[in-house]
């Protein structure tokens, strides 16, 4: 497990909004590619918790209403790579302080569980887009783009059609 005892301490915890931006074609997309692929490679020490390709499959498909085919395509192909970047673990105790940070910060529980595994890693720094966990004690929000390409992403995302695409859609 990723606890101070580990023989393999990351720098920190990749959020989903990383692992979201590299699935489909937007400013980020291109940076987003190379932050994670320097990740899957270890050339920069961070941990990308399981639940957090789960969560961003669900983010991908559900919201923003992306190719279910195109989005699992993606995102099994990453997990192909069976990096030692993945966290693979969710304890009991993780699960429970999840929960406890999801009511105390009013954040969805996914994001309480990263909280969880920054401070457990023991440098509690996050790569995210999620400027809300900025609020949380304790944590280093840490967005790993150039802030003019996260300006253009948060344009693109507001005049990007909210149309339903089909389940099938490829």
């Amino acid at each position: 497990m990723l606890r101070r005892s580990s023989g393999y301490h990351p720098d920190g915890i990749v959020d989903v909004s990383i692992i979201v931006v590299s699935l489909f074609r937007n400013p980020l997309e291109e940076e987003a590619v190379k932050f994670l692929t320097d990740v899957l490679l270890r050339k920069r020490r961070a941990a990308i918790p399981i639940t957090a390709v789960l969560g961003a499959f669900h983010i991908a498909t559900r919201y923003l209403k992306l190719p279910m085919v195109s989005v699992k395509e993606k995102l099994v192909k990453m997990l192909e790579t069976e990096s030692p970047a993945f966290y693979p673990h969710v304890s009991l105790r993780d699960a429970i302080n999840a929960i406890e940070y999801a009511v105390l910060y009013k954040i969805h529980s996914w994001d309480g569980y990263i909280i969880e595994l920054a401070k457990n890693i023991g440098n509690n720094i996050v790569y995210t887009l999620d400027r809300e966990l900025e609020r949380v004690k304790d944590i280093v929000v840490v967005n790993p783009f150039p802030k003019d390409l996260v300006k253009r992403y948060h344009e693109y995302i507001e005049r990007r059609p909210k149309t339903k695409r089909s389940v099938s859609e490829a």
